[in-house]
């Protein structure tokens, strides 16, 4: 049995005792509500998992000199570990799609997820058992501004996977999402209360948040806001105005999001969702490769500022790994499919407590990520089939 508390473990001894159980055995000890309030304050390494696409590949990145992402395979991986045969399960009901795969690295199960909704073709999915921002929650004393996802304008159906419908954990554990989507709810909120708009301007205005928040199938547990978030989107605002038009777009808004929580939210652990890659839905090869380039230097520069930080120079781990692979398949208009056999990924982890230059030649799950950040920040994941990627400690 577990002991209700646990701070952060030497790595090696944490994956002896983990191996040692299964960590898919280990079973919950305490009701949600049980002795919250004496959770121990977090005092281990910060982890930013940083989902690499959007649905990218090993040819364009870790495969080939000729690679489009410079900075992950010949500055990043070279200081870490490499599991360039990282793969997500070919079994059945398991899809290679971007909400499928961000939840397999947020929990750690290849499950099989269907829209709430009922929607055909539709991703509005939850998680049944709990995400690795609840696990970390619950087990320590960390406020919710310093668990954070940044999510993409594109996909808005991730704007929900800060929590899941698991009885033990849920929204009370729940992470803080960063996205413009949020922004955009704030700045409303806050003209609105503040009496900025009247009339005609003020009725359309009201209307605007409605229909922003009508998004949220999770209404009744809405984010709430806090004096912390308050004060990142009025600095945010103050900097790049009212309009959602003067701030960066795509993967450059998440980096620079990225860089703003760290800087002022300090976020044990972060998780940035880029997704340029997935432009190439429009037709256009490039579109691919260019935004592995993107995501690339937004990588770079998440690097290099944790590496100026205080907070973070020296107490940092990333972990990098795409949601979904991508595939040629020869009889569709569209290259770079994500939907018929983009089982092959990759991963990289870098940081203190990680080994240097070492690259892990076997197969390796998606699903064992999940278990892996568990082990450097020290909780566990008692729900999740994966287990740690050891050789990533030495």
């Amino acid at each position: 049995m577990i002991p209700k508390r646990i701070v952060p473990l030497d790595r090696r001894t944490f994956l002896k005792g983990s191996a040692a159980l299964g960590l898919s055995s280990i079973t919950p000890v305490a009701s949600q509500a049980e002795n919250v309030d004496r959770r121990p304050s977090y005092k281990g390494p910060n982890v930013i998992l940083v989902r690499f696409g959007g649905g990218v590949r090993r040819q364009e990145t870790i495969a080939s000199d000729e690679t489009h992402s410079p900075f992950l395979k010949k500055v990043f991986a070279p200081q870490g570990v490499l599991f360039p045969r990282m793969e997500i399960a070919d079994a059945p009901g398991v899809e290679t799609n971007h909400g499928h795969g961000t939840l397999y690295l947020l929990t750690g199960r290849y499950d099989k997820y269907e829209d709430v909704s009922g929607k055909f073709l539709g991703s509005r999915f939850e998680a049944q058992v709990p995400t690795l921002f609840e696990a970390l929650r619950k087990q320590y004393d960390l406020p919710p501004h310093r668990a954070i996802i940044v999510n993409g304008e594109d996909r808005t159906d991730e704007e929900f996977y800060a929590f899941s419908n698991h009885h033990l954990f849920g929204v009370h554990f729940r992470s803080t999402v960063l996205s413009l989507y949020r922004y955009k709810l704030h700045v409303l909120r806050s003209d609105l209360a503040q009496g900025r708009y009247s009339g005609e301007e003020a009725i359309q205005k009201r209307d605007q948040l409605r229909k922003l928040e009508a998004v949220d199938h999770r209404a009744r547990d809405a984010e709430p806001t806090t004096p912390e978030l308050d004060a990142f989107w009025e600095s945010w605002t103050s900097y790049f105005g009212r309009t959602g038009l003067v701030n960066p777009r795509g993967d450059r808004l998440l980096a620079e999001l990225g860089v703003w929580a760290m800087r002022t939210l300090q976020p044990a652990l972060m998780m940035v969702n880029f997704n340029d890659p997935d432009y190439v839905h429009w037709g256009i090869a490039s579109h691919y490769t260019r935004g592995i380039s993107i995501v690339d230097s937004a990588l770079r520069r998440l690097w290099e500022e944790a590496e100026r930080l205080p907070a973070y120079r020296g107490n940092t781990v990333f972990v990098v790994v795409p949601d979904c692979g991508r595939d040629t398949n020869p009889f569709v208009a569209v290259p770079f499919q994500h939907h018929f056999n983009a089982h092959h990924i990759f991963a990289a982890i870098a940081g203190p407590g990680i080994d240097r230059g070492r690259i892990v030649d076997r197969t390796v799950q998606q699903a064992d990520v999940a278990a892996t950040i568990a082990a450097i920040m020290g909780f566990p994941m008692p729900f999740a089939d994966g287990g740690s990627l050891e050789e990533a400690f030495g």
